[in-house]
């Protein structure tokens, strides 16, 4: 369980770091307020996507498994 949850926290920071950089600095640009709007946008899009990897991250293993599994069968 330790292991799930400390790559939620290390993919979260990953995946929202990346994603609001990107989109912050697509629709703001390189501007004074770009590390303050940045660092907010991150900070609730890593509260948000944290608590679903732990929660859906699993069901979607699942589901890639199922689909994989059909592919050994054949």
């Amino acid at each position: 369980m330790k292991q799930k949850i400390a790559f939620a926290l290390i993919m979260g920071i990953v995946t929202t770091g990346i994603i609001s950089f990107s989109l912050i600095s697509i629709n703001l640009g390189f501007t004074d307020r770009f590390f303050r709007v940045w660092l907010k946008s991150w900070l609730m899009a890593y509260i948000i996507v944290t608590p679903a990897i732990l929660f859906i991250g699993p069901k979607v293993q699942r589901f890639v498994d199922h689909l994989f599994s059909k592919d050994k069968k054949h």
